[in-house]
């Protein structure tokens, strides 16, 4: 059972603040954690469970908005962690994203929400579909009704139908002159490779999403060509879990519009689309940097906006680095910035330069670590494909559409 809910700025300024019991929390409590987080660098590498010396702390990050949540007893940290991303991509979809302004722009409707979703410390209502019904997004009419008014509140009067149905996450009268559904392979590659080039990690992360514009109550089967790579995998309340488990057949009735269907891991890839070979020799307080980049797996489809970022160690006093393809940019808080979009055919891109040290500095000390971005469409490299849909309960022949794409995740290389 949780106690309550803050929702904390980049700066740890508390925006919002929601107490869930008959048993108050200090805020206090946001101090403490905060001075966590300081002591860390980051939010996010702080662990998402901590223990305080009064209260257990939950804490999910998004687009740097902290939500924290505390409690005094014992209950199961995961269902904390889900219910605190679920209550981010809630906020993230009713208010078109998530920073400081929209939440402080929108606290009556982020109040609204949080009272739907949670009742007494539990979790209730979580569905975006239904919530969308229960609540009515923020528009321009809205904000100037509430004005003229005076009436804030934007919770209807009438209980969505779809709240004492067997599908709660879908409503019973939705009727389309063209039925759609669309299925997307979104993946997110993690890569560490070490100094000495040798790859340590090298796993994808995906998610299957769904937008689904269907009428009446249609019951969907999807079936993957080769289900048995999938790790850690986990589904959407609509997921019937019997399938799954006998032939690894996600069965489900969707709800209306874009959701989440499964996340999943596959594990122990062997191969990388994009190799980075740095090279850094320091002597004489000057550090010569050498970083070659090219296409070590060719996916098959172009690899688009491709960076590689690395961190100028607090010894550097200043830089001369230039490249033969693509921008090269010395950010404000010392992050240098390498564009490089897509790899041309007739040669390989090279960052070249040196790094002058402080005085009294021979050597480097602190080697940095290069993270890569890229983009790839048209395909999973986890190598996972989409056999068939099968959609029924619905009238007219469907379109039935797929995608792919990949992207990188926490794609590092060590020098």
């Amino acid at each position: 059972m949780l106690q309550c809910i803050f929702i904390l700025s980049d700066s740890g300024e508390v925006m919002l603040e929601k107490q869930l019991t008959s048993h108050p929390v200090d805020r206090s409590i946001c101090d403490w954690f905060w001075g966590q987080v300081v002591s860390h660098g980051d939010s996010s590498k702080v662990l998402p469970v901590i223990a305080s010396p009064t209260h257990y702390l939950f804490h999910v990050v998004r687009d740097g908005i902290t939500f924290l949540a505390c409690t005094q007893v014992e209950m199961p940290p995961l269902m904390a962690i889900e219910f605190l991303g679920r209550a981010t991509d809630v906020l993230s979809n009713y208010l078109g994203g998530l920073n400081e302004d929209l939440i402080k722009d929108n606290f009556v409707i982020v109040y609204e929400l949080l009272d739907e979703m949670i009742d007494n410390g539990f979790p209730l209502t979580t569905e975006y579909s239904i919530l969308k019904e229960m609540i009515a997004p923020p528009n321009i009419v809205s904000k100037v009704l509430s004005v003229v008014t005076g009436n804030n509140s934007n919770v209807t009067s009438t209980l969505p139908g779809a709240t004492a149905s067997c599908v709660p996450w879908r409503t019973t009268e939705l009727n389309y002159a063209s039925n759609e559904v669309y299925v997307d392979l979104v993946e997110e590659m993690d890569v560490t490779v070490n100094r000495n080039g040798v790859l340590v990690k090298c796993e994808v992360y995906g998610e299957v999403q769904v937008n689904s514009h269907l009428s009446g109550i249609p019951d969907l089967a999807l079936s993957f060509a080769n289900p048995s790579i999938l790790n850690d995998f986990r589904f959407h309340p609509c997921v019937r879990f019997q399938p799954w488990e006998t032939h690894q057949i996600l069965s489900f009735v969707p709800p209306d519009g874009e959701f989440k269907l499964m996340s999943y891991r596959v594990k122990k890839l062997k191969s990388t689309p994009v190799y980075v070979k740095p090279q850094l020799t320091s002597d004489a307080g000057m550090c010569r940097v050498n970083v070659l980049v090219g296409i070590r797996h060719d996916p098959g489809k172009m690899i688009d906006s491709i960076t590689i970022e690395f961190q100028l160690p607090h010894c550097v006093v200043s830089s001369d680095l230039t490249s033969n393809h693509g921008t090269v940019n010395i950010l404000a808080n010392q992050i240098c910035s390498w564009s490089i979009g897509k790899i041309p055919k007739d040669k390989a891109p090279c960052l070249t330069g040196a790094l002058m040290l402080v005085e009294g500095m021979e050597r480097l000390n602190v080697y940095p670590t290069f993270r890569v971005d890229f983009k790839i469409m048209g395909i999973a490299l986890s190598g996972l494909k989409i056999d068939k849909m099968e959609v029924k309960n619905v009238a007219n022949r469907p379109y039935k559409g797929f995608r792919a794409q990949t992207r990188a995740g926490q794609y590092q290389i060590r020098s």
